[in-house]
């Protein structure tokens, strides 16, 4: 049945959807925005291993705020710790 009330999903990105922040989802429009060869530089930049030793503890405590809080399961979350090196 219709329910005139009911929210439209389709206006939910589905790659971070209701449990990302206005910043984050912010971001994550402006990163959709850019050209690939620019994402490409920015996510090297990002993911380069001395940026990702020195921010070691910010990273392994927002991916156990993220398996406490259900966004990821924590397959995923060893998953990313393993690809990340940590």
């Amino acid at each position: 049945m219709w329910n005139p009330f009911k929210k439209n999903d389709s206006k939910i990105s589905p790659v971070g959807g209701p449990k990302m922040g206005m910043l984050q989802k912010l971001a994550m429009k402006r990163l959709e925005k850019m050209n690939p060869e620019e994402r490409e530089k920015l996510m090297k930049k990002a993911l380069d291993p001395e940026n990702i030793a020195k921010n070691q503890d910010k990273i392994l405590t927002s991916i156990e705020q993220m398996k406490a809080s259900g966004q990821i399961t924590e397959e995923q979350a060893e998953m990313a710790k393993k690809k990340l090196g940590l």
